[in-house]
């Protein structure tokens, strides 16, 4: 019975180190700075109070929830030189991910059901979208995520055998833990195989099915000009659900069949700290309303410091 594990890192290498914590460093406070302006410009500003930015703003918690809990233990680690985590923080940190991500899965199809709605039925847009459907969607979305933590938590707190305490990752994940315990592994392994695998399959035909209704509106519509603005509006999301599903994809099933770790590490990076940090860099680079917001709140900002600066003229003389 082991009563902690030590986290190998992204790389053993030590003249690796600072450049890896600088760059990781680097790469999470875009992250969170980017979320944030993005939370806080819905916030602030009326003209983005619609269904998509309420959508935006819970996978702006998400991602940066996300990226906090898989990135915080590789600053620790290099910054103290300590690779060892307890059991217990270890399990939180893997049943919290695993939380976060089914709520990734959920988010999105909300996000793509919204944008059908948007393009295909424009006129009903704000009766059907209403604030208690997109209440109850987000709630959803998150009740789902909260009950992945119980199936994760019960199956890898049950593994008390361990052939190492080193886990080959820069956080606890479940494929690593899964690795290296020699306790029956079957019923996480059944879990994973149909109920996980099942849980993101629905999820993609969910947030897939309402771009086929959407592609063949859009291509009915007669004007180049038309379609060209129908695809502009949901072209973001698109571009989020591919690089998400994507890294999932080779994270997780494809090291499943066989992928060597190493990889799995760089498409963890990529699914817990790059996107992360595009996502909202993708929506506000390609939409008008929030360029516009930005420059709203950037003038009402410049107005402010101006009158401050007057004021403390008045107050010297």
């Amino acid at each position: 019975m082991i009563e902690g594990f030590r986290l190998k890192g992204i790389s053993d290498a030590p003249e690796l180190q600072v450049l890896i914590f600088l760059l990781v460093l680097l790469i999470y406070l875009l992250d969170v700075g980017v979320n944030l302006t993005m939370l806080l410009l819905v916030c602030l500003d009326v003209h983005l109070h619609t269904p998509m930015y309420f959508f935006l703003s819970n996978l702006a918690i998400i991602d940066i929830s996300s990226s906090t809990t898989a990135l915080h233990r590789i600053f620790i680690m290099i910054a103290t030189q300590n690779h060892t985590v307890s059991k217990l923080a270890c399990m939180t940190q893997l049943c919290f991910f695993c939380m976060l991500t089914s709520c990734e899965f959920s988010i999105l199809a909300a996000m793509s059901y919204d944008r059908y709605v948007a393009i295909c039925r424009p006129l009903h847009y704000h009766t059907i979208m209403s604030r208690r459907l997109c209440g109850l969607l987000a709630s959803v979305t998150w009740i789902f995520g909260c009950l992945e933590l119980f199936p994760t938590a019960l199956f890898t707190s049950r593994f008390t055998c361990y052939i190492s305490n080193e886990i080959d990752h820069y956080f606890c994940d479940v494929l690593p833990i899964r690795d290296i315990t020699c306790s029956d592994t079957s019923n996480l392994d059944f879990y994973i195989l149909i109920v996980a695998n099942l849980n993101m399959t629905i999820s993609l035909f969910l947030t897939v099915t309402p771009y086929v209704f959407i592609i063949a509106s859009i291509l009915r519509i007669s004007s180049s000009a038309g379609r060209s603005k129908a695809f502009y509006t949901c072209s973001s999301h698109i571009m989020v659900v591919v690089m998400f599903y994507f890294s999932i994809v080779f994270q997780y099933i494809l090291t499943v069949s066989g992928i060597n770790m190493g990889s799995n590490k760089m498409f963890s990076l990529l699914n817990t700290a790059v996107i992360p940090m595009l996502n909202p860099i993708i929506y506000s680079l390609k939409n008008k309303d929030v360029k516009s917001a930005l420059r709203r709140k950037q003038m009402k900002l410049n107005s402010l410091i101006k009158f401050i600066l007057l004021g403390n003229k008045l107050l010297q003389f």
